[in-house]
């Protein structure tokens, strides 16, 4: 644990400063390949890894989030957090126990999401939500770690697109024990200064995935962190399903033109 202890000092002090970006690869050549762009902290994605493994984003099991966030740390030597979607338990107890799990591969932080993947209850109830969170926040210190906490609200992309609701939320996760607050799927203006004023000081990450916000608006909104989900893994598959369609119904390969040299990122490692 002490020896990743500098890198989860690295990334709570990149919360302290201006606004970066932090984008999220889906398996260690896209990790290494972003690192080399400078980027100072990577995400993991549980749909871009979902579907390296071809399934569906919350499809993974714990056992194979835990190897796969073990390869990304190993991968790289920027700090790394964890898109651990709902802690894969629905109990506060075993939430923690999994938490203990992931920190122990290395990660400087980590998200817990209230989402229950229920269409027709979306999200957790108000109490076990906050509940969930504060076992994350226990199981993360009595590890003696310095990882980071991001307390996560998926009402705008479950269906329950409530400002106030959110609000409330990441309010409670705040005095729950998180550090950084998120809210995907929250795209207005004025909710993502809303959201940044009501939790105000501790920061906020904002997810980007579709060309509605620069970096720079971002940051004068007051947000902190960016990060992208699978939009670099779902870029990457539209180049590669646009590839394979033209050769599979036309038969010819004009896609082929202007490609990368891939090696070349990699030679020397």
């Amino acid at each position: 644990m002490e020896a990743h202890e500098p890198l989860c000092e690295t990334f709570r002090r990149l919360h302290d400063a201006n606004c970066f970006v932090m984008p999220n690869p889906w398996d260690v050549g896209s990790a290494r390949a972003l690192e080399q762009m400078g980027f100072k902290a990577l995400a993991t994605t549980s749909a871009g890894f979902a579907w390296s493994r071809g399934l569906p984003d919350n499809q993974i099991t714990l056992d194979q989030a835990l190897e796969h966030l073990r390869h990304i740390v190993a991968a790289v030597a920027v700090p790394v957090n964890a898109d651990f979607e709902g802690g894969f338990a629905i109990e506060p107890t075993q939430v923690a126990a999994n938490v203990k799990l992931a920190v122990a591969t290395g990660i400087a932080g980590l998200s817990i999401e209230d989402a229950t993947g229920d269409a027709d209850r979306p999200l957790h109830d108000f109490e076990l939500a906050v509940a969930r969170i504060q076992a994350a926040r226990q199981a993360i210190d009595g590890a003696g770690s310095g990882a980071l906490l991001t307390g996560r609200s998926e009402g705008f992309i479950c269906g329950r697109p409530d400002i106030a609701e959110t609000i409330r939320r990441l309010q409670a996760y705040a005095e729950a024990g998180a550090d950084c607050l998120y809210a995907p799927g929250i795209h207005q203006r004025e909710d993502i200064a809303a959201v940044v004023a009501a939790v105000s000081p501790k920061p906020v990450n904002l997810l980007i995935n579709a060309p509605y916000i620069t970096v720079a608006e971002a940051a004068n909104l007051g947000v902190r962190r960016i990060s992208v989900g699978g939009a670099l893994a779902r870029t990457a598959w539209a180049g590669f399903l646009h590839a394979a369609k033209e050769i599979a119904e036309g038969g010819t390969f004009a896609c082929f033109e202007g490609l990368p040299k891939v090696d070349a990122m990699f030679l020397g490692r």
